[in-house]
Formats: structure tokens, sequence, C-alpha cells
């Protein structure tokens, strides 16, 4: 049978004038409908979404458990297989002569900062004390929470979460969009990763289906990560004396981020994300992106001096080898309820833990993936997977054993005294500044950690609304829409404030969880789609056959 050449056109229609010029109407239209109606739901109505959300976030780690495990373990294998096979990790994304257009500096910098960065300044220090106190090892009886007996569990759990899966997940989308895009000449959409299996019918209402479903599926995923970070800059603001508005306190006694305190951090955050957002991915996010990264450096630093480094080190080297060992059972192992105290407790931690985490970096998938495409460019396959999967796991871990190992170490030694572990999850890290500085030095690093903050936050909540834009826009960076950059940067604020307001960050957790389910099955697609891809490339290769399509041309005058 004879080889057929690739796939290298696939037109999308877009509106021609109007408003909606450069766009395509059937998704940018249904997308903001989708996300209209959320927004009105929750804010009217935030007792019903609520619950309602609830409901169906239960349904989901119920029947879908195993779908999601599953579907990680496969992303995990497919990179490493990829960037191990030959013939496929030698493959430029783009042609022979292309190279990349960022230093692998700027890369990094802004592949972390869109990726992960708000969640490592909440969770450096939260996750390695929540599992430190509770993890399946405690659950099963194996091991005593809170006890030195439990570090190496507590950061098994944490860098399983934060590791090889959650940066498998954004490879994975990035890849396939940057394969199909710089070698096939396709639109810089979701739809064209799925071009083997569907072809030109993606053109139609299948492929606009495909990219509502990633634009929804952003907006969530990054309203999810943004839900953590207003969070914890509302408590930073608060740390550095900015007021008490900034919380409300209940009947109770317990205390919340206050409605004006939510207002108050979004017209911060998205008001200065989208002036980001105007000046495009090679101006402002590029140097904010660089910004951050030489905070977190210096933050890191910081922690290596003044925390507790040898505990952390110790922990940092340990925790990696017990990942490591770890990953053939914690990638494929499935805790469903069975009726007994220990089956169900081991459901339903890994269900508000793992199962969570999963469908954040799915969710997250379609905005990580589309922004490492763009700046991925003449990289080979084996350079992308391999920079993309281990260089940001390891600053992960980096800074969980870092970070988190001097929260641990500081109740261990009786120095904290439960002021970290008693304090919320968005303050645990201005808590713990709290005790290993004076009140001055405390009250400086406090305001270096908001601004940190701040410049992620800027950068994830841009970048998103470029990416939203790129995808409603079939792949075009072109438009410079503006009224689209603002209607989006007000939709995630709007979203996030009202989630929030409705349910706390649990409504934001549910309501992701739902719609990343979607996009779980497009993103299993576009791996399949592409091992397709460069099996058939193998193919026109043996037949002397081009694999990359041909540039246009200008015609000659």
């Amino acid at each position: 049978m004879p080889v057929k050449p690739p796939l290298t056109d696939l037109p999308i229609r877009v509106s021609k004038s109007g408003f909606y010029r450069g766009f395509t109407k059937d998704v940018t239209i249904t997308g903001k409908i989708l996300v209209g109606a959320l927004i009105i739901w929750a804010i009217a109505f935030p007792d019903q979404a609520a619950a309602v959300l609830g409901d169906l976030n239960s349904l989901i780690l119920a029947g879908f458990n195993y779908w999601y495990v599953y579907s990680m373990a496969f992303f995990v294998i497919l990179c490493f297989a990829l960037a191990l096979w030959p013939s496929a990790g030698r493959l430029r994304l783009g042609h022979e002569d292309d190279r990349p257009e960022f230093s692998n500096f700027s890369w990094f910098s802004m592949m972390f900062g869109a990726g992960i960065g708000i969640g490592m300044l909440t969770f450096a220090t939260a996750e390695p004390m929540y599992h430190f106190a509770k993890n399946p090892s405690t659950i099963m009886g194996l091991t005593e929470g809170s006890t030195a007996g439990n570090v190496r569990e507590a950061y098994v759990w944490s860098f399983t979460h934060w590791g090889l899966a959650a940066w498998s997940a954004y490879a994975i989308v990035g890849l396939a969009l940057a394969y199909f895009c710089y070698r096939r000449g396709l639109p810089l959409t979701i739809r064209s990763a799925l071009s083997p299996i569907f072809g030109k019918k993606l053109s139609g209402p299948i492929g606009h289906a495909v990219d509502v479903v990633a634009v929804v599926a952003t907006v969530l995923g990054v309203s999810q990560t943004l839900g953590f970070g207003v969070e914890q800059f509302i408590s930073g603001l608060s740390r550095i004396g900015v007021g008490d508005w900034l919380y409300a306190t209940a009947a109770d006694g317990t205390r919340s981020s206050s409605a004006l305190g939510i207002i108050f951090a979004l017209i911060i955050i998205m008001g200065a994300s989208t002036l980001s957002a105007l000046s495009g991915v090679g101006k402002g996010i590029k140097w904010l992106s660089n910004i951050n990264m030489g905070l977190s450096f210096f933050v890191l630093c910081f922690f290596l001096v003044f925390g507790s480094t040898f505990f952390g080190l110790s922990t940092l080297f340990v925790g990696i080898w017990d990942y490591l060992v770890s990953i053939p059972a914690n990638i494929f192992t499935v805790w469903a309820e069975d009726n007994t105290e220990v089956g169900d407790a081991l459901a339903g931690w890994q269900g508000g833990w793992t199962i969570f985490y999963w469908a954040w970096w799915i969710a997250f998938a379609p905005f990580v993936g589309v922004f490492l495409a763009r700046i991925s460019k003449g990289r080979t396959i084996r350079e992308y997977v391999l920079g993309a999967l281990i260089i940001p796991a390891i600053m992960c871990f980096v800074w969980f054993a870092m970070v988190g190992g001097t929260a641990i170490d500081l109740e261990l030694s009786g120095v904290a005294d439960g002021a970290i572990a008693g304090a919320g999850q968005a303050d645990q890290l201005f808590a713990m500044l709290a005790v290993i500085l004076s009140e001055s030095l405390a009250y400086v690093m406090s305001i270096l950690i908001v601004i940190l903050l701040l410049t992620y936050l800027v950068t994830s909540a841009d970048s998103a609304v470029l990416i939203i834009n790129t995808i409603n826009a079939a792949g075009d960076e072109g438009p410079k829409a503006r009224m689209h950059i603002l209607f989006w940067g007000a939709a995630l604020a709007l979203v996030v404030g009202g989630l929030i307001i409705a349910g706390g960050l649990g409504a934001i957790q549910t309501a992701m969880v739902i719609g990343a389910l979607p996009f779980s099955f497009v993103m299993v697609l576009m791996g399949i789609s592409l091992l397709i891809a460069i099996y058939r490339d193998a193919q026109r290769e043996k037949h002397g056959l081009p694999t990359t399509y041909v540039e246009a041309t200008a015609p000659a005058e």
C-alpha cells in the first residue's frame, strides 16, 4: 500500500470583517456563552451552583478515577518512549534548519513561570506539611503522622503529584501541537493535533468542539491556579499590613478572604496581566518570566542560607530516590471505596489529592501546551521532552525539599510550636518566615514573596488570555483584538471571584475537575495521533518522501 502524503492544509473558517475579524465564531462565541453562563450561575445562584458542582464532582471521582490514573500513566510512558525512540527523538519541531527562538534560560523561565510557579509558592510548604501529617501510609497504619518516621512518605506523594506526571501532561499537548504546526504547517490550535485520526473533518463541527473543550478547560484550569494565588496574595497583603478588611470573620470565628479583598486582589492581578497580554509574548511575558525566575532563585538561596539546609538537602536526595522507586506502583494504583474504613479513607484521600491533581494538570494542559509549542520551535523531540519533563520536575523537587523541609524540621524540632502547621494553607509560607526571621526581616521577605507571587499570577493570567485568543483565532497569533483580550481577562477574574464567593476554593476545584474530563479524552487522542504521525513519517523517509511542509514563497516581481 503506497504511503500517503501528510495533511498539510487544514482550513478553518474565520470572520473576514466585523468584531470577530480573524476569529472562528463557532469556537469564540460558544466558549464565551459557556464561560459566561458559569459566571452568572455562580454569582446569581451560589448555593445551587456549589451543590450541583459538588454532586458532579463526586460522581466523576467515583466513576472516572481509573481513567484519570491510567491516562496520566500513559502520558508519562509516552513521553519517555518518544525521547528514547532513536528515529523519533532526533526529529526537529520544524524544518531541519530551524533553530530555537529563545535561549535555554528564557525558554525554561517562561515554561516554569506559566506552568507551575504559582502553585509552588502555595504548595511547596503546604503539601509536604499535609502529607507529613496524613498520607496513605498513615491511613494504612504503616507510619505515624507528624513524626520523623513519616517524612519520607510525605515526600513520595509530594514528588508524585508535582513531578513527571504533571509535566508529561503539559509536554504531550505542547509536543503534539508543535509537531503538527511546525512540521505540517497546520494551525497552532488544539484540533490540529488530531489530524491523523480525523483528517479534514477537523475543519468542521468536530474541530470546533475540540477547541471549545480546550478553551473551557483552560479557563477552569487557570482559574484554579489563580484561585490559590489570590488566596495567598491576600494572605501576604495582610501580613505586610494592608488592612484587616482583606478578611471576613464568620460567626464560628473562622476567617476567610472577604469579597472586598478578593475583588481588590483580582483588580490588581488582572489589570496588570491584561496590560502585559496586550504587549505580547516576546515583550511583557518574556521579561516578567525572567524576573520571576530570578526572584525564585533568590528565595531558594534564602532558604539554603536561613532554612534547614542539611535537612532539606537530605530530604531532596532521599526523596528523589524514594519517588523514583515508587513510580511503577504509584502511577498505576487506584483505591476504590470497598465499604471498609481503610479502603474508603484511601479512596477519599486519592480523590482529594491525586485525582484532583491529575484533573488540574489536564485542565491546565491546553494552556501550557499551546504556550510550550509557541516557544519551542526548532528543538528536537528529545531535547523538548527531556527539557520539559526533567528540568522543571527537579526544580519542583528542590522547592519542596528546601521550603517544605524547613517547615517540617521547624515543627519536628519544636521551634515552630505549631505556628506553621496551625496556619491556613495560603498563610503557611508567611508563617514560616515569621518563625525563622526577626519581625523586620520577615516583613521584608514577605514583601518580596508578594511581589514574586504577583509576577507569577500576572504571567499565568496574561499567557492564558493570549492562548485562549490563539485557539479562538484558529491558531493565528496575529489578531491583536484588544476587546477580546479585555473580555477574557475579565472572564478569568469573574470566574475566580464568582466561584470563590460561591463556595471558596472548593467550588473552583470541583468545576475544574468537571471541565478537565472532556479534555482528558482529547489528550489521549493527541498522544495516539502523535504516535501515528511519527510512525508514518518514518515510513515516508524510507520511501524518500518529504515529511515536512513546503513553506509558501512570495512571488517574484
